[in-house]
């Protein structure tokens, strides 16, 4: 399936970074340390930063927190978003510090005067505000709207993603009546069906608001970075996102790695490399695991885009090998070294590893010198040893 145009949208400014139009989609993550300590709040951050999140989202749970902004927000990295709830005094701490977005509902704010002094503030420093509709804090559903979705013949599925939308809508309302509209939104679930169905009715009504993409307490990194991928995975293909954060209970360097890979499959974004390494099978006559995270940790160092395949045979090696940058097909106690599926050079298995990064880092070199995809052997390259087919 080819991916679909972008659906149009007005762009929003988060401290610098641009959300919404044409602009590429904008990772972000959120700080798991107590904001009520300014170091281990900005270190993580920095950390964040330094992994290629470009916004970072951190929790303002009470006036402690709130008193702690000033020392953040000047010397974080990269844009800052407060999580606010309830308590609009927060919020408005928040901008009086400085904050560069606000995540906040404003129909969980009570009084509408206090909603209208909220708004007003993040209008005079113009700081766009998300309204984050998650599936499992919504306001529970009025049997009218249980009894209008049960005459259409709505699916349980249906019901609670219309709900997030008309949940959504409801607070939109709100910041619209205050003619305010530097807003986007995002619509969360645990159950992938149930949020691809709301985005795509949200998608699907006559508005431009970014959304914001992203699989609330999708879990532990493996079972949550699947289940990102197919949720978030599925919105990017469809044209609809313009921001996600990866949601995983682990250290969140490792939500900014997984949105990148999700990016990178797709083609909307390229940071860093993409390594491409075959199953293993009965053919395989080299150690192939460890190869291949070898060069995956070698890799990980690496924040400019390069295509770099690892086969552990001479069959599928050389075909799959074509489209990489740098490939090694290895077999028979030998390992031909490609450049975009041309042989250029064969080495012994001893030395695999040492002549692929060596490759690597020549291929990265030559760009930097204006070089692009050299593939003729040169002084360089001596090849060594003639691979025997397996």
């Amino acid at each position: 399936m080819l991916v679909a145009p972008r659906r149009p949208t007005r762009v929003l400014d988060v401290g610098g970074v641009k959300i919404g139009g044409n602009h590429p989609v904008v990772v972000q993550s959120m700080t798991t340390s107590d904001t009520r300590d300014p170091a281990a709040t900005l270190a993580q951050i920095k950390e964040l930063a330094e992994a290629g999140c470009e916004i970072v989202r951190i929790a303002v749970p009470d006036r402690k927190a709130a008193a702690a902004l000033p020392q953040i927000i000047p010397h974080a990295v990269v844009p800052l978003i407060a999580d606010i709830h309830f308590e609009h005094t927060l919020a408005l701490a928040a901008l009086d510090a400085g904050i560069h977005g606000l995540r906040l509902n404003p129909g969980n704010i009570r009084k509408a005067e206090d909603v209208r002094e909220v708004v007003t503030k993040a209008k005079q420093k113009r700081v766009p505000i998300r309204i984050g509709v998650n599936f499992g804090s919504v306001a529970p559903m009025p049997e009218a709207f249980v009894d209008e979705m049960a005459e259409r013949g709505a699916s349980q599925l249906e019901l609670r993603a219309e709900w997030l939308v008309r949940s959504a809508l409801g607070h939109i309302k709100i910041l619209e009546d205050l003619d305010f509209y530097d807003t986007k939104v995002s619509l969360k679930a645990f159950e992938v069906p149930v949020l691809l169905e709301a985005y795509r009715r949200f998608a699907a009504l006559p508005n431009d608001y970014p959304l914001h993409l992203g699989v609330t307490e999708a879990g532990t990194p493996r079972a949550g970075s699947v289940r990102s991928a197919v949720g978030i995975g599925t919105l990017l293909a469809l044209g609809i996102g313009d921001t996600i954060r990866v949601s995983l209970t682990t250290n969140p360097t490792e939500e900014v790695f997984v949105a990148y890979e999700i990016l990178k499959s797709l083609e909307l974004r390229q940071k860093g490399a993409t390594m491409i390494a075959c199953p293993t099978c009965g053919r395989v006559e080299v150690d192939l695991f460890s190869l291949a995270n070898q060069v995956d940790e070698f890799l990980a160092k690496i924040d400019e885009p390069i295509r770099v395949a690892v086969m552990g045979c001479v069959v599928n090696g050389p075909g799959e090998s074509k489209d990489a940058d740098v490939g090694l097909a290895a077999g028979n106690g030998k390992g031909v070294i490609f450049r975009k599926g041309k042989i250029v050079r064969t080495v012994a298995e001893v030395d695999m590893l040492d002549s692929l990064k060596h490759e690597i880092n020549l291929v990265l070199e030559d760009r930097r010198n204006g070089i692009v995809d050299e593939v003729t052997p040169t002084a360089r390259y001596k090849p060594t040893l003639q691979l025997t087919p397996v």
